[in-house]
């Protein structure tokens, strides 16, 4: 499965463009804008199985900092700052990885 096949193109596009500048990225801009707080929980459990590359049911670190390029191949690495960041906001049990819950 494709992320254009949950999320639109155009959104992924303008999203990813949006935060292009280094040290820009607003994980929740970002994921207002790309259109996932419209989704229901099964589609956003969707999107989060396509970014997490290695298939362990986690997001480590390591593939945060690749979630841009997670939505379309033109998006940049995250800088160190900005995987944190989101790795912060998204790890809720302290184990330094994301689960789909």
């Amino acid at each position: 499965m494709a992320m254009t096949d949950l999320l639109s193109a155009e959104d992924i596009k303008k999203a990813v463009g949006a935060f292009a500048a280094a040290e820009s990225f607003n994980y929740k801009k970002f994921f207002e804008m790309v259109g996932l707080k419209k989704k229901s929980p099964e589609d956003v459990k969707k999107v989060f199985h396509i970014l997490d590359k290695d298939q362990s049911g986690f997001i480590e670190e390591e593939e945060l900092k690749f979630v841009l390029k997670g939505f379309t191949p033109e998006g940049r690495d995250l800088s160190d700052k900005e995987t944190k960041a989101l790795l912060a906001a998204g790890d809720k049990d302290g184990d330094g990885k994301i689960g789909a819950d």
